[in-house]
């Protein structure tokens, strides 16, 4: 059961929940949620990623560390890949086929997608977010009109009328180190995925099952992001990403105590940080919001949601 000062939390930042992207201008709604956020001590959170940013939909900055520092942003590339295939429009019952064109012969990593697998873009589409599944990002991207080529044209336009200044894509999987963005920008990125119900469905789907060879089994795909089995958190997208330039990279749109927040974490050492410094951050905005709401409650103060 919830305790009356988590409950009362909840009540005042569910005022705040719009479904859509994040609204950057100044409103009595924004300023209502900075208050409550100014009541957050930052000392406090102890984080271990290289760069981090804790932003809500309003633009109010809870936490940032390195937030404006240009770096790799690994396989959180494939949420432009998604948004880039879905503002084209393209069919998404139509068949590709994974060609040679399609191995990773910078890294040399393997998939479980032969040459010769055949799925439908949109199943491509949900492995490439929810599995990461490089062969195919790299496959979508090909098969987009005027080939790769053209496709990360398409990204860096895309990137740039988001007002993505720093950031720079060179493949569809981010495989290359020189897929580079911020923390700030890609929040930015983030809220604009969640325009794409596409998007929010394929990157918090537990598994999916695909036949991509006549005459063989089927092949479970997991997500790649373990916190969407943990039924504390409130997950609408969610993107991992790795490679040795990156560290560890994690970036979700979630939830705390009704707001929609964005959670950007890059450059962690080790397999599980990102998952770890997600958790710490989720107890420190819960605790920190319920300490507040308990401090105004003691002193007499009246939250006004009309101001």
């Amino acid at each position: 059961m919830q305790k009356p000062t988590c409950l009362l939390a909840t009540l005042l930042l569910s005022l705040l929940w719009i479904p859509t992207g994040p609204s950057w201008a100044e409103t009595p709604s924004a300023s209502r949620a900075l208050r409550l956020w100014e009541q957050l001590d930052t000392r406090k959170l102890k984080l271990r990623s290289k760069a981090a940013l804790v932003v809500d939909r309003f633009g109010n900055t809870l936490y940032e560390r390195k937030s404006d520092q240009t770096m790799p942003i690994a396989s959180v590339t494939k949420l432009m890949t998604a948004m880039v295939i879905l503002d084209a429009k393209l069919p998404m019952d139509e068949v590709i086929e994974i060609t040679n064109a399609d191995r990773d012969m910078r890294r040399m990593t393997g998939s479980r997608l032969r040459v010769g697998s055949r799925l439908s873009r949109s199943e491509m589409l949900t492995l490439a977010l929810m599995s990461s599944e490089n062969r195919a990002a790299a496959a979508l991207g090909r098969s987009y009109p005027g080939g790769s080529d053209a496709f990360v044209r398409a990204m860096n336009s895309k990137a740039a009328k988001l007002g993505m200044r720093d950031s720079h894509f060179i493949d569809a999987a981010g495989l290359d180190a020189a897929n580079t963005s911020t923390a700030r920008d890609l929040a930015r990125m983030v809220f604009e995925a969640m325009r794409y119900p596409t998007i929010r469905e394929a990157t918090t789907r537990a598994q999916l099952d695909v036949r991509p060879l006549k005459n063989r089994g089927p092949l479970r795909y997991v997500n790649t992001n373990r916190l969407m089995r943990n039924d504390s958190w409130e997950i609408q997208i969610s993107k991992t990403g790795y490679i040795n330039e990156a560290g560890r990279c994690l970036v979700m749109h979630t939830e705390f105590n009704g707001t929609p927040t964005v959670i950007v974490l890059l450059n962690s050492f080790g397999k599980l940080t990102p998952f770890g410094d997600a958790n710490r951050v989720r107890k420190w905005v819960e605790k920190g919001v319920e300490t507040g709401v308990r401090k105004s409650a003691d002193t007499g103060a009246q939250p006004n949601p009309t101001s």
